[in-house]
């Protein structure tokens, strides 16, 4: 029986959808999959080395609050920051791994990270902006593993 395999498309730099595609990779990896990440667009905020990934409740009504409120004050300046405050901070006290020890995690258990070309010439990224590990490559790149995966996942 040969290795399974994963492949999941990472498409949001926001730090409430980073932990999806790592969890779910690290996971996977552990059981014995051969997982590949392919992160593009905004999902490559993941991948730098320096991260300062927020959260907003804007556009995400399933938002756990303490007190509800209404969208007009969730526009306001310093909200975002006030989420993100709020996530780090719930996150930190149940225990739950950072971004950074995920990724560690996840290139540990030789997970395949790779971002997306045309969206790091599109944006000009440097690449030298980027953790050690990753691979570069375009769609085709993906469609190589995903056209053997028996698990896709768009997040």
């Amino acid at each position: 029986m040969s290795e399974k395999k994963m492949a999941i498309i990472a498409t949001k730099g926001t730090l409430d959808w980073a932990y999806p595609p790592l969890i779910l990779a690290s996971t996977a990896a552990a059981l014995g999959y051969q997982v590949q990440i392919f992160w593009t667009f905004y999902g490559l905020q993941v991948l730098k080395k320096d991260l300062d990934l927020q959260v907003t409740s804007l556009g995400n009504p399933g938002m756990p609050m303490p007190m509800p409120m209404p969208v007009l004050l969730q526009a306001l300046p310093g909200m975002q920051s006030m989420m993100t405050g709020m996530m780090k901070k719930k996150l930190k006290e149940k225990g739950v791994a950072s971004i950074e020890e995920l990724r560690e995690l996840c290139q540990e258990a030789e997970v395949k990270m790779v971002a997306c070309q045309m969206t790091v010439d599109l944006f000009e990224f440097d690449k030298s902006a980027f953790i050690d590990g990753v691979e570069f490559g375009g769609a085709a790149t993906f469609f190589d593993f995903a056209g053997e995966a028996d698990i896709c996942l768009y997040i």
